[in-house]
């Protein structure tokens, strides 16, 4: 489990990257695997997501978790659709108490957030797809619209980091097409190789927002102990991967 140092200060809000550690999975899936999108044991899935809405403190019931598909979707969770069992989106915002809001991610970044002056939080799936086609530009409009009197923090967790993040020259050609500037994120591996530097191209757009930002800091392809990894199931040539979960709520 880990926390980012900023957020811990504020004291009417929960919030935990939790790692791979403390579950019932087996397997490719030991431990923690809490993504339901995964072909590990619905039972067993069901448990670790108890167990993490039991560390939050918060009922199953109220652990909001959403069907991600890259996109740059944000859903404002209220009164009205907080009942709904899954939200198609990649990004989450309420202000809502008794309310948690989860990602889940096996190298792409989660990020949480919160605005101090208005009591609203949120939580963003974002993966090199969702990041460049505006999910983290989405979500901050979202809560702008809330309220553009703002203050808002944002923690950048766990994610695949730049020395593992391989990538092919069509991936870095289609990054450099859409801006020139995108040539910061890269460093080169050898002549067909290039690294992304996923973490920084996500940070600079939350900064470019006016966003402060923390980060915890961890490189869940490196770490295999402690998180789980989509590339490195690949390069293992597994079948399927686990997805851990960071969770934020506001305290009811």
């Amino acid at each position: 489990m880990f926390y980012s140092k900023k957020l811990k200060k504020f004291k009417n809000i929960k919030h935990c990257f939790f790692s791979r550690k403390g579950g019932y999975s087996k397997g490719i899936y030991k431990s923690l695997n809490c993504g339901k999108g995964s072909k590990d044991s619905k039972k067993n899935v069901y448990k670790n997501l108890n167990f993490v809405s039991k560390k939050m403190k918060i009922d199953l019931n109220r652990l909001s978790l959403m069907h991600q598909t890259h996109s740059n979707k944000v859903i404002l969770i209220t009164k009205k659709n907080k009942n709904l069992k899954k939200f198609n989106s990649d990004a989450l915002i309420t202000k809502l108490r008794g309310v948690a809001l989860g990602v889940v991610t096996a190298d792409c970044v989660p990020i949480i957030l919160y605005d101090i002056k208005n009591q609203i939080i949120g939580c963003i799936h974002a993966g090199w797809k969702g990041a460049s086609s505006g999910i983290i530009e989405n979500t901050i409009k979202k809560f702008k619209k809330l309220n553009s009197n703002n203050k808002i923090f944002a923690s950048v967790g766990p994610c695949i980091g730049k020395k593992s993040y391989e990538i092919d020259i069509n991936f870095y050609e289609k990054f450099i097409s859409k801006s020139k500037k995108n040539v910061v994120y890269f460093s080169k591996k050898n002549k067909d190789k290039k690294l992304f530097n996923l973490r920084k191209y996500v940070n600079d757009k939350l900064i470019k927002l006016n966003i402060k930002v923390d980060h915890v800091n961890h490189d869940t392809f490196k770490e295999k102990n402690r998180f789980f990894s989509y590339r490195r199931s690949q390069k293992l040539d597994e079948k399927d991967y686990g997805r851990c979960i960071s969770v934020i709520s506001l305290i009811s």
